[in-house]
């Protein structure tokens, strides 16, 4: 066969690039929709991505706010993606139109681990009978284990009082909290998912978080977000698996530890966590293939829950450490109403919240203020919906930013200033505001005791 000469080479080189342009422009054809919303012109190929701060992602969808209003187009490769700011707007696309927003993206880089379409997990899966399978599973097992319940209180105290120890042996000695912070909240986790607690210098424990840390760290980092955009760089052989070593490891630890618990797990007698729950759904499960209730989704939902308690409850956990040091007295009226309600000698008790409305405040303020989850989790679009006037087509990706929520002007009195007084009426009672949504619009209306429509399956 003869080397292609210098034309036929020019030749082949202007027909991949005409194919390429016109593949972007299919992926783009929606802009040009009547009332589909403004926002900055994409490069070919990669979209808006170059534009994007992504060390910085709230800010940067501050100033596309400034530019283009409350709902901005963008395109994240070849992918479409419709920015949501303000309270108005994202209620309208989280709760007006929550079921045709419950979708989630393709996730395209995670799909080296090898899990089908009846193996998503939790968070991350897409909006079908798996997702609703297992969110009602989790959400009724987590419950029998003691979520909202006097047990699970009694394992969260009785850790609270082995971590004031850890702090203790510190004492007259500067530490960072963030360790031993993260490695109680992963006791209570343990707890419920697999009835196991680590001690503090056990090296499993370290492993865990380390890996936990890293696998978050992957998932965010700029690559996968390039390679979620474009996924046709996904074919190329071995690059999944050079840029995710965590994941693979974080996995092949679960192996270890489920593999494990099944060892000690007793059919014969009841479930002792959500685990064994789970094993005993996949034994009834066997021979119907329309189940969700396999390995490797036990698998997901079991990485899933310890990723997302240990991500909202440890940060919680030392920014609200900080903000007591930062404003003392703030600190000294929260011990003081717990010295009135509680005393020095007795455990707190969830019931005791109801008395101690400043203590209340300050705990969401922090949460307003700490902005942990700014952009919430990404939602995509099961059919065409309208968004404050806009036409926002099916298959279109929805970040919500949640931070131009919780720090909008218009709903704060110092919106940018730690102030508990944002959660407290004029007679000092406890109030909830309707621009607080730290994680999402659907659980700000849940934790308000809201009844969700039966028909509708809240995400966040």
């Amino acid at each position: 066969m003869g080397l292609l000469t210098g034309e036929a080479l020019w030749a082949v080189a202007v027909a991949v690039a005409i194919f390429l342009l016109l593949v972007d422009l299919m992926h783009r054809r929606q802009r040009w929709a009547a009332h589909y919303p403004p926002g900055p012109v994409p490069l070919p190929g990669l979209g808006n991505l170059l534009e994007m701060d992504f060390q910085n992602l709230p800010y940067c969808f501050y100033k596309l706010q400034r530019r283009f209003g409350e709902v901005v187009s963008l395109h994240l490769g070849w992918r479409p993606a419709v920015v949501v700011n303000g309270l108005e707007a994202v209620r309208e696309a989280l709760v007006k139109h929550s079921e045709d927003t419950a979708d989630r993206p393709p996730m395209p880089a995670l799909e080296h681990l090898g899990f089908g379409p009846r193996s998503q997990g939790l968070f991350m899966a897409r909006h079908s009978h798996a997702w609703r399978e297992q969110r009602r599973f989790s959400v009724s097992t987590l419950r029998n284990f003691g979520l909202g319940k006097k047990s699970l209180e009694q394992w969260v105290t009785q850790e609270a009082g082995c971590l004031c120890e850890a702090f203790a042996d510190h004492s007259g000695h500067p530490f960072s909290p963030k360790a031993l912070l993260n490695k109680a909240v992963c006791n209570v986790i343990a707890s419920l998912i697999c009835a196991r607690r680590f001690e503090y210098d056990d090296a499993s424990l370290d492993r865990i978080l380390a890996l936990l840390q890293n696998k978050m760290n992957e998932e965010s980092s700029i690559i996968t977000v390039l390679l979620n955009a474009v996924p046709v760089l996904l074919r190329i052989p071995g690059l999944p698996g050079k840029f995710f070593p965590a994941q693979k490891a974080f996995m092949a630890l679960l192996d270890e530890l489920l593999a494990e618990h099944k060892m000690t797990r007793d059919p014969a007698e009841p479930p002792r966590d959500l685990t064994d729950a789970f094993l005993a759904e996949l034994e009834k499960a066997k021979g119907n293939p329309d189940s969700s209730f396999n390995e490797d989704n036990l698998r997901l939902v079991v990485a899933d829950l310890f990723t997302a308690g240990m991500v909202t409850t440890s940060v919680t956990l030392s920014w609200a450490l900080l903000l007591m040091i930062l404003h003392p007295d703030v600190q000294r009226r929260v011990q003081q109403e717990i010295d009135e309600v509680i005393g020095q000698a007795q455990r707190p008790e969830m019931g005791d919240q109801a008395r101690m409305p400043f203590t209340c405040a300050v705990i969401h303020e922090v949460q307003r203020f700490a902005d942990i989850a700014p952009l919430g989790v990404p939602h995509m679009t099961s059919r065409d919906i309208d968004i404050r006037g806009f036409l926002i087509p099916k298959g279109t990706a929805i970040l919500t930013n949640l931070s131009s929520v919780l720090k909008d002007e218009r709903a704060w009195e110092q919106p940018f200033r730690f102030h508990p007084a944002h959660f407290l009426d004029a007679q000092g009672r406890f109030v909830k505001p309707e621009a607080f949504m730290p994680f999402s619009a659907a659980l700000q209306l849940l934790g308000a005791r809201r009844p969700a429509p039966a028909q509708h399956h809240w995400r966040l």
